[in-house]
């Protein structure tokens, strides 16, 4: 396919507003998608640069308040330079006020801010680390409609699905994991996706091609909680604007295909306190009291369906969470091993010790998953809760231990699991969530799929 001429250009900020042409005010909305509104330089003064520029909220599917007008201001921190079609334009992640200049409690920005904040009143860090997994699928071709009378979807790609294939992938679907060129035909997008991302300032530790044919991953570094969900975001914006550009489709949908691996969106972290992580230990695995105690209040509140309620909050994300698929199902934690929701690298050495939680996909807002999974892994540490009196101190799935499975059951488990959460997501928040995730859920759930009429017409 033809790509267009333009490339994508990112750099950071030098700090100089002569040499743009718009400044770009980025903010995000409930479901952890980026809007942005864009403003001539003419336009661009201290007044606007401190104050910032109203908007209405409404659209962005927030609960309502009693005025939708709210004010976004430009956190300059973040700000980094697009050329693109010949303009230069400098874009500024935002933070969203009220009207009388409170932050609003129901932004993502906010709850993951305020999650931050917690972490350090509680006196067991001084900052919260995380390392970001992108998974994600590459498409040549995406087609789908669904109306009353027919539903369908077609993917196309270049490793063998699709129409102009003969037959199955030369590998089959799931056996591309690290294959080379010329075998790997999305090398092209992910060198040019991490160089875009690490102009950008994006920490990016290294990509390769995942399992199933034309899944990819892309892993980030460690990054404070403070910035990580920030990155993310605009990670996955890049990585879709550079394959526009090659005329691809980029998906992180958790399950995009049958009987292919699925992507998730894996998260290792650790606390710090001192400079120094809290999770080492001589316990077992070599980590520390408090270390199992964040895995057990992590693993405790997924148990409930509070925390996949974030993590997973889509009716696809139950799609990927099958057993055989490397996706884990169940409250277990283990080392090395892939099928526990929690694993401990089994490469690390000694005082190096962190955890992975593997259950998780990028349906969620990025924000509120790694804000509700470090307040739960608090809550754990706050409880002094035993992992291995709990009975999660295993890879094995057991009736006692395997997750919630299914959208409706996870926001049940919220209405009844949220106390952890208190003073970082507002009631009205995790209300309206539930009441958003509930009607995607039943919209899914009461469409008839081509399975069915295979199996019961």
């Amino acid at each position: 396919m033809m790509c267009k001429e333009f490339r994508m250009k990112l750099s950071a900020w030098n700090g100089e507003f002569a040499d743009i042409d718009y400044l770009s005010l980025l903010v995000i909305d409930i479901d952890g998608h980026l809007r942005a509104v864009s403003l001539p330089k003419s336009y661009v003064n201290e007044k606007v640069l401190k104050k910032g520029v109203g908007f209405d909220a409404s659209n962005f599917g927030f609960a309502e308040v009693h005025s939708s007008d709210m004010v976004a201001v430009p956190d300059l921190s973040t700000a980094f330079i697009e050329e693109k079609d010949g303009f230069r334009i400098l874009h500024a992640f935002c933070t969203v006020n009220l009207t009388n200049g409170e932050p609003f409690a129901q932004y993502p920005r906010t709850v993951i801010a305020r999650a931050f904040e917690k972490i350090k009143a509680s006196g067991i860090g001084d900052d919260a680390m995380a390392l970001v997994e992108l998974e994600f699928y590459v498409f040549d071709d995406v087609r789908y409609s669904t109306t009353f009378d027919h539903s369908y979807y077609f993917v196309e790609n270049s490793e063998g699905i699709g129409e102009e294939s003969e037959d199955q992938p030369r590998f089959g679907l799931s056996k591309w994991y690290h294959r080379v060129s010329p075998q790997d035909s999305y090398q092209l997008l992910r060198n040019r996706a991490v160089k875009t991302m690490t102009d950008a300032g994006i920490p990016v530790k290294y990509h390769h091609h995942e399992v199933g044919s034309s899944q990819m991953e892309i892993e980030l570094d460690f990054i404070s909680i403070s910035k990580v969900a920030d990155m993310v975001t605009l990670a996955q914006w890049i990585l879709r604007n550079e394959a526009e550009e090659l005329g691809l489709k980029v998906t992180f949908m958790p399950k995009p295909m049958y009987k292919i691996a699925g992507s998730g969106m894996h998260v290792h972290q650790f606390i710090l306190k001192n400079g120094k992580s809290i999770f080492p230990g001589e316990k077992m695995y070599g980590l520390s009291d408090e270390g199992l105690s964040y895995i057990a209040g992590v693993l405790s509140h997924a148990l409930a369906g509070s925390l996949l309620a974030f993590s997973n909050p889509s009716t696809n994300s139950y799609r990927r969470l099958v057993p055989g698929f490397e996706a884990p199902v169940s409250a277990t934690f283990a080392q090395g091993s892939r099928a526990a929701a929690v694993r401990i690298p089994g490469y690390l050495g000694k005082g190096e010790a962190r955890i992975e939680f593997r259950t998780g996909d990028a349906t969620a807002n990025v924000y509120y998953f790694i804000a509700a999974m470090m307040l739960a892994g608090i809550d754990g540490i706050v409880k002094k809760l035993d992992p291995i009196a709990l009975g999660y101190a295993t890879d094995k799935v057991t009736a006692k231990n395997t997750f919630p499975m299914g959208l409706y059951h996870v926001l049940n488990g919220l209405k009844k699991d949220n106390s952890y959460l208190e003073g970082v997501f507002p009631k009205e928040l995790i209300s309206e969530w539930i009441r958003r995730k509930e009607k995607e859920a039943e919209y899914v759930y009461n469409a008839p799929v081509p399975q069915e009429y295979e199996l019961y017409f």
